[in-house]
């Protein structure tokens, strides 16, 4: 269950609350019974390590070198001589009697 900060805006008084995220927010400061904020923070989120930003997948080149290299369309050459195309034999059909 998450944690969430709250602050009383009139004496000031700050606490942690563990609640669910279906629980409502708290509204009365348990000090004063004054009115409550909930306050935000940074994420508790880390990346670390590679793999996470657009550049730790790439090389030193430019991004449209490596593709265009690897692949078979920019090495192919066309050959001169006209390919001939064989089909498999098929079975003459019986004629009609």
């Amino acid at each position: 269950m998450p944690t969430y900060q709250y602050a009383c805006t009139e004496c000031d008084h700050r606490f942690d609350a563990v609640q669910s995220f279906t629980d409502s927010a708290l509204s009365e400061c348990p000090e004063c019974h004054g009115r409550l904020r909930k306050l935000y923070g940074n994420v508790g989120v880390v990346f670390k390590g590679s793999g996470f930003y657009r550049t730790d997948s790439r090389s030193g080149k430019s991004a449209a070198a490596p593709a265009a290299a690897g692949t078979p369309a920019a090495t192919e050459t066309k050959s001169t001589t006209p390919s001939t195309t064989t089909t498999p034999a098929s079975t003459p059909a019986k004629a009609a009697s």
